[in-house]
């Protein structure tokens, strides 16, 4: 559905990214934030849903700054190499790359960024840093709670995992005592549960959480 295009962030790092265009005018645009596996299959599916239904989806690959065109799957081999990639990405450049996709969809309504896993954790950065956004998700960000302190400067809503296995629940409840103004939702479900290719993938989660999604970017 989609195709891969390449963008170049303000450094001057040329990187790839996947976009998928709805089939009409599109009801805003979304920056997908990967997980630690690269803009792999399931990434690129994520954006063919929001084309669906009905916004214009980029997601840009941020191990092109350290190895480009990387993709992985969700075995433990898989899990490790995804760590170790994303500890050589600096925050900085993964930012940068997310405000160059972000610019890349300028003029198709409210940019939203959607990220999960590392990207949920780069979303809320995003959303207290980036001025080319306009709202901000974040599925089960491990850092969230680190970053606390620092404030959106945008709308944001968070989604959490009650039995999320790299994210303590006193985590979850610090960013609800620290940001009582961003709605928090937590679902019984792990780490990861909205990715249809892992075993932790929690279907009822995954829907809910989406329609919440949609509710708040549209």
């Amino acid at each position: 559905m989609g195709e891969t295009i390449e963008l170049e962030a303000a450094d001057g790092h040329k990187f790839s990214a996947y976009k998928a265009a709805p089939a009409g005018t599109p009801k805003g645009a979304v920056v997908i934030v990967q997980e630690i596996f690269g803009v792999n299959e399931h990434i690129q599916s994520v954006c063919d849903g929001y084309a669906r239904e009905g916004f214009l989806a980029i997601a840009p690959a941020l191990f092109d700054r350290v190895a480009p065109d990387i993709t992985l799957g969700y075995e433990a081999e898989d899990i490790q190499k995804g760590r170790e990639l994303m500890m050589q990405v600096d925050e900085k450049n993964a930012l940068a790359d997310i405000d160059a996709a972000a610019e890349a969809v300028v003029g198709n309504g409210d940019i939203t960024v959607i990220g999960y896993c590392w990207g949920g954790s780069l979303a809320y950065l995003a959303a207290c840093r980036l001025s080319s956004v306009d709202k901000a998700v974040g599925y089960y960000g491990g850092k969230i709670a680190k970053d606390i302190g620092e404030e959106p400067k945008v709308p944001i809503i968070l989604h959490f995992g009650d039995s999320d296995g790299s994210i303590p629940m006193e985590d979850v409840e610090k960013v609800k005592a620290a940001r009582p103004d961003i709605p928090v939702y937590v679902y019984h479900a792990g780490h990861g549960f909205n990715c249809d290719l892992r075993g932790s993938y929690d279907a009822a989660s995954s829907k809910l959480a989406l329609e919440r999604t949609l509710e708040f970017i549209s």
